[in-house]
Protein backbone atom coordinates (compact mmCIF):
# COMPACT_ATOMS: atom_id res chain seq x y z
CA UNK A 1 0.00 0.00 0.00
CA UNK A 2 2.83 2.39 0.82
CA UNK A 3 4.39 1.65 -2.55
CA UNK A 4 1.17 2.58 -4.36
CA UNK A 5 0.86 5.79 -2.40
CA UNK A 6 4.48 6.69 -3.16
CA UNK A 7 3.94 5.88 -6.83
CA UNK A 8 0.82 8.06 -6.97
CA UNK A 9 2.70 10.93 -5.35
CA UNK A 10 5.52 10.62 -7.90
CA UNK A 11 3.26 10.52 -10.98
CA UNK A 12 0.88 13.30 -9.96
CA UNK A 13 3.46 16.10 -10.50
CA UNK A 14 4.34 14.62 -13.90
CA UNK A 15 0.69 14.59 -14.97
CA UNK A 16 0.27 18.15 -13.72
CA UNK A 17 3.35 19.26 -15.66
CA UNK A 18 2.11 17.59 -18.83
CA UNK A 19 -1.30 19.22 -18.41
CA UNK A 20 0.46 22.56 -17.96
CA UNK A 21 2.30 21.92 -21.23
CA UNK A 22 -1.04 21.14 -22.93
CA UNK A 23 -2.34 24.47 -21.62
CA UNK A 24 0.68 26.18 -23.16
CA UNK A 25 -0.07 24.49 -26.49
CA UNK A 26 -3.68 25.65 -26.34
CA UNK A 27 -2.40 29.18 -25.67
CA UNK A 28 -0.19 28.90 -28.80
CA UNK A 29 2.96 29.00 -26.67
CA UNK A 30 4.50 26.09 -28.53
CA UNK A 31 8.18 26.74 -27.78
CA UNK A 32 7.43 26.88 -24.05
CA UNK A 33 5.29 23.77 -24.30
CA UNK A 34 8.08 21.88 -26.06
CA UNK A 35 10.57 22.92 -23.39
CA UNK A 36 8.18 21.71 -20.69
CA UNK A 37 7.49 18.40 -22.44
CA UNK A 38 11.01 17.61 -23.59
CA UNK A 39 12.41 16.11 -20.35
CA UNK A 40 9.35 13.90 -19.91
CA UNK A 41 9.40 12.77 -23.54
CA UNK A 42 13.12 12.02 -23.37
CA UNK A 43 12.57 9.95 -20.24
CA UNK A 44 9.87 7.85 -21.93
CA UNK A 45 6.55 9.37 -20.85
CA UNK A 46 4.03 8.26 -23.50
CA UNK A 47 1.80 11.34 -23.15
CA UNK A 48 4.74 13.69 -23.62
CA UNK A 49 6.07 11.64 -26.55
CA UNK A 50 2.69 11.81 -28.27
CA UNK A 51 2.49 15.58 -27.81
CA UNK A 52 6.01 16.05 -29.20
CA UNK A 53 4.86 13.95 -32.16
CA UNK A 54 1.88 16.27 -32.65
CA UNK A 55 4.20 19.27 -32.59
CA UNK A 56 6.45 17.80 -35.31
CA UNK A 57 3.47 16.59 -37.34
CA UNK A 58 1.86 20.03 -37.43
CA UNK A 59 4.94 22.23 -37.18
CA UNK A 60 3.92 23.73 -33.83
CA UNK A 61 6.95 25.50 -32.37
CA UNK A 62 9.27 23.29 -34.40
CA UNK A 63 9.90 22.82 -38.08
CA UNK A 64 7.30 20.44 -39.52
CA UNK A 65 8.98 17.04 -39.83
CA UNK A 66 6.80 14.01 -40.61
CA UNK A 67 9.65 11.55 -40.08
CA UNK A 68 10.41 12.83 -36.58
CA UNK A 69 6.67 13.04 -35.85
CA UNK A 70 6.28 9.38 -36.79
CA UNK A 71 9.21 8.37 -34.59
CA UNK A 72 7.72 10.16 -31.56
CA UNK A 73 4.28 8.72 -32.25
CA UNK A 74 5.77 5.23 -32.57
CA UNK A 75 7.61 5.49 -29.23
CA UNK A 76 4.36 6.48 -27.54
CA UNK A 77 2.27 3.94 -29.46
CA UNK A 78 4.50 1.06 -28.38
CA UNK A 79 3.71 2.00 -24.79
CA UNK A 80 -0.03 1.71 -25.48
CA UNK A 81 -0.97 5.37 -26.04
CA UNK A 82 -4.21 5.17 -28.11
CA UNK A 83 -3.88 8.61 -29.71
CA UNK A 84 -0.34 7.89 -30.82
CA UNK A 85 -1.44 4.50 -32.13
CA UNK A 86 -4.00 6.22 -34.35
CA UNK A 87 -1.28 8.60 -35.50
CA UNK A 88 0.98 5.70 -36.43
CA UNK A 89 -1.94 4.06 -38.24
CA UNK A 90 -2.51 7.23 -40.26
CA UNK A 91 1.17 7.45 -41.24
CA UNK A 92 1.06 3.85 -42.46
CA UNK A 93 -2.24 4.41 -44.25
CA UNK A 94 -0.95 7.47 -46.08
CA UNK A 95 2.60 6.17 -46.54
CA UNK A 96 4.06 9.41 -45.19
CA UNK A 97 7.82 9.13 -44.86
CA UNK A 98 7.67 5.56 -46.20
CA UNK A 99 8.24 4.02 -49.62
CA UNK A 100 4.52 3.20 -49.88
CA UNK A 101 1.37 2.96 -47.77
CA UNK A 102 1.04 -0.17 -45.64
CA UNK A 103 -2.66 -0.77 -45.10
CA UNK A 104 -2.08 -3.93 -43.09
CA UNK A 105 -0.10 -2.08 -40.45
CA UNK A 106 -2.42 0.92 -40.60
CA UNK A 107 -5.37 -1.34 -39.81
CA UNK A 108 -3.42 -3.08 -37.05
CA UNK A 109 -2.61 0.22 -35.33
CA UNK A 110 -6.18 1.47 -35.67
CA UNK A 111 -7.48 -1.74 -34.06
CA UNK A 112 -4.99 -1.45 -31.20
CA UNK A 113 -5.97 2.20 -30.76
CA UNK A 114 -9.65 1.25 -30.59
CA UNK A 115 -8.86 -1.40 -27.98
CA UNK A 116 -7.02 1.30 -26.03
CA UNK A 117 -10.07 3.54 -26.08
CA UNK A 118 -9.49 6.08 -28.87
CA UNK A 119 -13.03 7.02 -29.94
CA UNK A 120 -11.99 7.93 -33.51
CA UNK A 121 -9.99 4.77 -34.18
CA UNK A 122 -13.03 2.69 -35.14
CA UNK A 123 -13.92 5.20 -37.86
CA UNK A 124 -10.37 5.12 -39.23
CA UNK A 125 -10.45 1.33 -39.07
CA UNK A 126 -13.69 1.22 -41.10
CA UNK A 127 -12.27 3.56 -43.72
CA UNK A 128 -8.98 1.71 -44.23
CA UNK A 129 -10.57 -1.74 -44.32
CA UNK A 130 -12.50 -0.71 -47.45
CA UNK A 131 -9.18 -0.41 -49.30
CA UNK A 132 -7.83 -3.79 -48.14
CA UNK A 133 -7.88 -7.29 -49.54
CA UNK A 134 -9.12 -10.24 -47.51
CA UNK A 135 -5.52 -11.45 -47.14
CA UNK A 136 -4.36 -8.08 -45.81
CA UNK A 137 -7.16 -8.05 -43.24
CA UNK A 138 -6.35 -11.59 -42.10
CA UNK A 139 -2.65 -10.73 -41.77
CA UNK A 140 -3.51 -7.54 -39.84
CA UNK A 141 -5.54 -9.58 -37.35
CA UNK A 142 -2.56 -11.91 -36.85
CA UNK A 143 -0.42 -8.87 -36.07
CA UNK A 144 -3.07 -7.47 -33.72
CA UNK A 145 -3.07 -10.77 -31.83
CA UNK A 146 0.74 -10.62 -31.53
CA UNK A 147 0.75 -7.05 -30.21
CA UNK A 148 -2.41 -7.20 -28.12
CA UNK A 149 -1.08 -10.01 -25.92
CA UNK A 150 1.66 -7.83 -24.43
CA UNK A 151 0.27 -4.34 -25.04
CA UNK A 152 -3.20 -4.98 -23.58
CA UNK A 153 -2.85 -8.20 -21.55
CA UNK A 154 -6.09 -7.66 -19.61
CA UNK A 155 -8.36 -6.70 -22.51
Amino acid sequence: MRFLLALAMMTTPVLADIEAARDLMEANKFEEAREALWPFARSGNADAEELIGVMYALGLGVEKDPVRAFEWYLRSAMKGHPGAQSGVGWYFEEGIGMPAPDLTRAYMWYVLSAIGGDPDAAISQEEVVRKMTKEQIEHAHELVDDYKVWMYPFR
